[in-house]
C-alpha cells in the first residue's frame, strides 16, 4: 500500500505569504510532482495545519489543489485550522458522533487511524475523553491486526525547545492507549513541527514526522526561538506492505549533479 505525506501546508488565501514564503505555490509544486511520479497512490493524507489561518478562502483553495487526485483522501486538523470552516469546506471528510474528524481504513496491512487533535484557540494538541473513549473503540475494532496512527500533534515529547509546551496535552493517555493494543502499533505519523524526526518510545513504539511543505525551521533542537527557512516544497511516500512500514522523504526542485548508473551486485 502506498501512502502519500503532506503536513503543515499552512495554505492561505492566493497571493498571500507567511515567514516569506508562499504556501501556495509550494503546495502546487509538491502535488505536481505527487501525480507526475505517484498517480498510483492508494491514500493521500495531510497531517493538519492544512490551513494557516483557518480562512475559508484558504480551504476553498485546497479543495482546487486537491482536486486532481483520484484516491482516497484524508485530512487531519492542526493547531492553525479551524474546525467550522474545514467541514463547511470538506463535508464529506468522515467524522466521528461527536464531530471530530477522526476516522478508521481497514486494509490488507492493518488498521489505520486518522486523529484529531484539535483544540480551538490552543496551539498545543487536546484528546479529552470523548476523543479517547473513540480511540478505544477504534483500537478494540482493530482485533489482531496492527495498527497505523496519522494525527497532527507528535503524541510524544519531540526534545525540541520549540515545542516544549505545545505539543499533545493529554498527559500521555493517547501514547498509552495505543501501547496497550494487543497487535501492536505499527508506526505512528505525525507534523507540527516542521522538521523530519524519527524515533521510538520509552514503549518501544516507532513514530516520525513529515517535514512542512511550507515553510521550516532550520533544526536547532536546544533553541527556544529558531529561524523559519524556505527549503523546498516536500512530501514522504509511505509503503505499509509484508515487508512493514517505510517512510521516504520527497523534496521537489533539487538541484541535480549527475545521474548514477544502475548498481549490479553484490
Amino acid at each position: 500500500m502506498k501512502i502519500i505525506q503532506l503536513t503543515d501546508t499552512h495554505l492561505l488565501p492566493p497571493g498571500a505569504t507567511v515567514h516569506g514564503v508562499d504556501p501556495e505555490a509550494h503546495l502546487r509544486a509538491a502535488v505536481a510532482d505527487i501525480l507526475e511520479k505517484h498517480r498510483t497512490a492508494d491514500l493521500l493524507v495531510i497531517t493538519g495545519d492544512l490551513c494557516n489561518d483557518g480562512d475559508p478562502q484558504a480551504y476553498a483553495l485546497l479543495r482546487d489543489i486537491l482536486q486532481p487526485f483520484t484516491c482516497d483522501i484524508r485530512l487531519l486538523l492542526g493547531n492553525h485550522d479551524s474546525r467550522p470552516a474545514f467541514t463547511a469546506a470538506f463535508p464529506e471528510q468522515p467524522r466521528d458522533e461527536n464531530g471530530f474528524i477522526q476516522s478508521c481504513l481497514d486494509t490488507p496491512f492493518g488498521r489505520l487511524l486518522f486523529l484529531d487533535s484539535h483544540g480551538a484557540g490552543i496551539i498545543g494538541g487536546i484528546y479529552d475523553e470523548s476523543r479517547l473513549t473513540w480511540l478505544d473503540d477504534a483500537l478494540a475494532g482493530a482485533g489482531e491486526r496492527p495498527v497505523t496512527v496519522f494525527v497532527h500533534h507528535p503524541p510524544v515529547h519531540s526534545g525540541i525547545a520549540h515545542f516544549e509546551n505545545i505539543e499533545m496535552h493529554d498527559d500521555g493517555q493517547m501514547l498509552q492507549r495505543l501501547a496497550a493494543h494487543p497487535a501492536g502499533i505499527r508506526h505512528i505519523v505525525f507534523g507540527h513541527i516542521h522538521v523530519p524526526l524519527s524515533g521510538s518510545s520509552a514503549t518501544g513504539i516507532a513514530y516520525s514526522s513529515g517535514q512542512a511543505c511550507s515553510h521550516k525551521f532550520i533544526t536547532d533542537i536546544d533553541a527556544p526561538d529558531p529561524f523559519w527557512t524556505a527549503g523546498n516544497p516536500c512530501y514522504r511516500i509511505i509503503h505499509i506492505d509484508d515487508n512493514g512500514f517505510r517512510a521516504y522523504a520527497a523534496e521537489v526542485g533539487e538541484t541535480r549533479t549527475g545521474r548514477t548508473g544502475p548498481c549490479e551486485g553484490p
